[in-house]
């Protein structure tokens, strides 16, 4: 556990004096005996399983579907947090639109000075073959997973951006379908926002940026099948929207129009939320040898015929490089200094900043600028010597490949442990929906937790667990019980 970490139900008195706002919270941790806890978190893994609720871990050949372990303690947002978390996140989002038709534009950032030309033109993950496309509405990102990390009561910083195809949001969904049958409690006791409608809102999104007028656009899930991560995400999606389940087959471009082949005939395709990446999007246009895109995609979403939600291009939105610059982003196209800020971070391409990091490798965390996953990533203070000297190495071929960060102290939450309740270190990815007709954040998110003591790695691909995560709804906090819940949530 990081020195000195700041814990968000017990703050730094532990749990014999928690946090005032959370007393009620608290207490009913302590009430609840640890068995019990264990039961229902049982309870609720066993649920996930039955649902098929799981992700594959590639190259892992003993156990290629897991689901993600569960965490029954809540991790818990109150409402003046909630609305200031908010206000940031519409900003970055905005900014990160305004970047992206930008870039591919007019390129007035580039020429201002602002951002080095090279980072963003010779960076793979811009996309020329998109340069100059307008998409319909002008919206780029239309999903955006903003991962957070904590460091005290009013410390919040962005610790990367997901504009490409952030995933994690059945997640929230399930923790949350899950805690209300196993823990109804709480949800009697504290006046919590639900997250049932994000489904009705993606829909409202999607339906938003259809090109033309029609009032009926039909919308799909692309999805590059079911040997994919997060297919069940897909299809999860999918079906709570009422939408077709499409894969590369089920797609035929004609004439620059999308039409999807059912039973019936042709159906004209206005709106496609894809869940393949760029390189695999359109065989015409990105690679080649691509057997999940769907030939000629580019060429209609060029024509203005169909919407692709994300918009192919939007990686360069994802580069940790670009990242670094995002405060000077946000001040270039909203005027305003960035109401969350950035963690500090070394650009290792400079010369001054990879002498530094080279220097003190063993108390920074050291990342590949398009690494995610928790794959490619030093983490210095639990390295071993040799994992330091590969980095070390690796930095000094390609300097340009990686960035640095001070290892921050991230907030904890009590979580269930094989010793009971102890405090485990987590980060945040909020949801931001941008459509036609505005910007939405889902008051809600995944919370995701390093189950290992002393771990800050919480990828679920490196071992880390899951949390519901509570808005509380109006300025009471949890620090009486007896209030009764307003809205329903049957997700």
């Amino acid at each position: 556990m990081a020195k000195g970490a700041f814990d968000e139900i017990w703050g730094h008195g532990g749990p014999e004096a928690p946090r005032p706002e959370f007393a009620a919270l608290a207490r009913w941790i302590a009430d609840t005996p640890s068995e019990e806890l264990e039961r229902r978190q049982q309870s609720a893994e066993a649920t996930f399983r039955q649902l098929g609720i799981t992700f594959a871990v590639y190259g892992d050949s003993e156990a290629a579907e897991r689901i993600i372990p569960f965490d029954i303690v809540p991790r818990v947002f109150l409402a003046d947090e909630w609305e200031r978390l908010s206000q940031g996140l519409i900003q970055r989002v905005e900014a990160i639109n305004a970047f992206l038709e930008d870039i591919y534009g007019d390129r007035r950032i580039l020429a201002e000075g602002v951002i080095p030309p090279e980072l963003v033109l010779m960076n793979e993950q811009f996309r020329p073959e998109v340069a100059g496309i307008r998409p319909p509405h002008g919206v780029w990102a239309h999903i955006c997973g903003i991962d957070l990390v904590r460091t005290g009561p009013d410390e919040f910083h962005v610790l990367e951006d997901n504009a490409r195809t952030p995933s994690g949001v059945s997640y929230m969904l399930e923790n949350r379908e899950a805690m209300m049958r196993l823990c109804p409690e709480l949800f009697r006791d504290f006046r919590i926002a639900p997250v049932d409608s994000y489904p009705d809102k993606l829909l409202q999104t999607m339906q938003s940026v259809a090109p033309g007028r029609n009032a009926n656009p039909v919308c799909v899930v692309l999805t590059p099948g079911h040997f994919n991560s997060a297919y069940y995400e897909h299809s999860f999606l999918a079906d709570s929207m009422g939408v077709e389940l499409v894969e590369s087959a089920d797609l035929v471009v004609d004439d620059d129009v999308v039409w999807m082949q059912t039973i019936q005939g042709r159906v004209k395709v206005d709106v496609i939320y894809r869940r393949i990446d760029d390189d695999y999007l359109d065989p015409l246009a990105f690679r080649p040898d691509s057997l999940l895109g769907v030939p000629g995609l580019i060429a209609a979403y060029r024509a203005g015929n169909v919407a692709l939600i994300n918009a192919p291009g939007n990686g360069i939105a994802d580069d940790k490089a670009i990242y670094s610059y995002m405060p000077e982003i946000v001040r270039f196209y909203s005027g305003s200094e960035a109401k969350l800020p950035n963690v500090e971070t070394y650009r290792c391409r400079e010369p001054e900043a990879l002498k530094y990091t080279l220097d003190h490798l063993g108390e920074l965390v050291v990342k590949l600028v398009d690494g995610s996953g928790g794959y490619g990533m030093l983490v210095g203070p639990t390295a071993s010597k040799k994992q330091i000297e590969e980095f070390r190495a690796a930095l000094i071929a390609e300097p340009h490949r990686y960035i640095a960060q001070p290892t921050l102290a991230l907030s904890t939450v009590p979580t269930v442990t094989e010793k009971g309740l102890a405090p485990r270190h987590v980060d945040f990815r909020p949801f931001v929906l941008t459509g036609s007709d505005g910007v939405r954040v889902v008051p809600g998110g995944l919370t995701r937790v390093a189950l290992r003591e002393g771990s800050l790695v919480v990828n679920s691909s490196q071992g880390g667990g899951t949390k519901d995560s509570f808005v509380l709804l109006g300025e009471s906090g949890c620090a009486s019980q007896g209030q009764s819940q307003s809205q329903g949530q049957g997700v």
